[in-house]
């Protein structure tokens, strides 16, 4: 038994060596910054979520689905692109961000906000060129094992070369 004490003792003391001070001038950010919770990245379930649409009224029209978080939780980062899936009854699609958009990192604290904004033209009803979506799935960078479901009741995405729908990158929202 008097091992024990002594060993808890032991490692007690080394890890206070080890923490307590660095020299190292070199990775002394990287130290900084391993254990901050806004290097963490945002999980969904801290989220709440609201869609707002600037729905296309007829086929060939651009529109925009715009879907903000708030968040709940402790801050957290999303550093990329949200991960967005178009699913129709036999296919499931994947959109590509805006053509030449940046990933950035964004930081929200408690009580933040972001969005990012899905854009399409709506396509023709039973057109080879249009996907019949049903649903939007999307998931945050680091968290992709975690999707949030959304019903689609735009109408058909005009699917062609050209007209291929597109997701902005996060934006801040508020000041």
């Amino acid at each position: 038994m008097r091992t024990y004490p002594l060993t808890l003792a032991a490692a007690l003391a080394a890890t206070a060596l080890l923490t307590g001070c660095s020299d190292d001038k070199s990775g002394g950010d990287d130290v900084k910054n391993a254990d901050r919770p806004s290097e963490s990245a945002c999980a969904l379930g801290d989220m709440g979520v609201e869609v707002g649409a600037g729905a296309a009224p007829a086929a060939g029209d651009t529109g925009t689905v715009t879907v903000t978080l708030a968040n709940k939780g402790a801050q957290c980062s999303l550093k990329g692109f949200p991960g967005v899936d178009l699913l129709a009854d036999d296919k499931t699609t994947s959109v590509s961000p805006d053509e030449g958009a940046k990933p950035q990192s964004l930081t929200l604290g408690k009580g933040g906000t972001t969005s990012f904004t899905i854009t399409y033209v709506r396509g023709e009803a039973g057109s080879a060129e249009s996907l019949d979506v049903r649903k939007a799935s999307f998931t945050l960078p680091g968290d992709t094992r975690t999707a949030h479901e959304l019903t689609w009741s735009y109408g058909a995405v005009d699917w062609s070369e050209d007209r291929k729908p597109s997701v902005s990158g996060f934006e801040t929202s508020g000041d």
